[in-house]
């Protein structure tokens, strides 16, 4: 089984008898708990002890420097990596999409959304419907090979899509793509997202995507969470927008990019 097709292991979720902050912040029902949670590499601490919420349809950003564990905690909360103490609670149902579409080349696009997958014509049926909505219905029995970038990595958010994520975390999924299409693909997760309400972590080196997509904003260094930030603005946004260009500044300056470096977008 290739690594597009392999499931996610599931994690065992903890008893709570409380309404927590995150739900009363936002009046949705929690879908992610860390609590003290650590993650180490040799003498390398990455995770020092951290605790975050995600509720559901909560559009969760996280920045940071390279090598200050971003990838890390999406692969704690993917249940690819054990945490090395604290709880954690995450949803059985959780998928991921990653900078690269790690699509079958033998399948025929169908079969790539499906992949993996029971019921085999509920499947298809479902498989259609996502291809639909990513706007790919005409691409149903094309090769990997003949897609575009963008039209592959639509492909991969159609196979998230048909597993009915409560829980849909994105690495980096808009970083190889040319400027257009980024801004292409950003607008459709939202749209996405809006629509079926997964909690969601998209992990990017890009300040502008997060201030564009985020309800809320996470830088992580040092082993914690150095910001944690609501996104207060309206949809859909306009970078050059007062208010969004404060936050990209604040983001920008506790990144450490100076302000003469403040017209490129990645801080990796």
């Amino acid at each position: 089984m290739s690594a597009a097709e392999a499931p996610l292991p599931p994690l065992a979720p903890r008893e709570r008898t409380a309404t927590t902050a995150a739900e009363r912040r936002t009046g949705s029902p929690l879908a992610v708990s860390l609590s003290g949670v650590r993650k180490s590499f040799g003498d390398k601490t990455v995770l020092s002890g951290i605790d975050l919420e995600i509720t559901r349809g909560e559009f969760v950003v996280l920045l940071g420097p390279s090598g200050t564990g971003k990838t890390t905690l999406l692969r704690l909360l993917s249940g690819l990596e054990p945490p090395d103490g604290g709880d954690v609670l995450v949803p059985r149902q959780r998928t991921v999409v990653y900078q690269e579409p790690r699509l079958i080349p033998s399948k025929r696009v169908l079969a790539n959304v499906s992949v993996g997958q029971k019921r085999a014509q509920l499947t298809r049926d479902n498989a259609r419907r996502a291809l639909a909505e990513v706007n790919l219905a005409d691409k149903e029995r094309a090769w990997p090979a003949t897609l575009s970038g963008g039209e592959a990595q639509r492909v991969a958010l159609a196979r998230a899509l048909v597993r009915e994520p409560e829980l849909l975390l994105l690495d980096e999924p808009f970083a190889a793509l040319d400027a257009l299409t980024r801004l292409q693909m950003q607008d459709l997760v939202g749209d996405l997202v809006a629509r079926h309400r997964p909690a969601v972590l998209l992990v990017t080196h890009d300040v502008d995507e997060a201030v564009r997509l985020a309800d809320r904003v996470l830088i992580l260094d040092n082993g914690g969470f150095a910001v944690d930030v609501d996104i207060d603005l309206p949809r859909p946004r306009d970078r050059n927008d007062p208010e969004a260009l404060r936050y990209r500044a604040t983001f920008l300056a506790q990144l450490g990019v100076g302000r003469h470096s403040s017209t490129r977008q990645d801080i990796s």
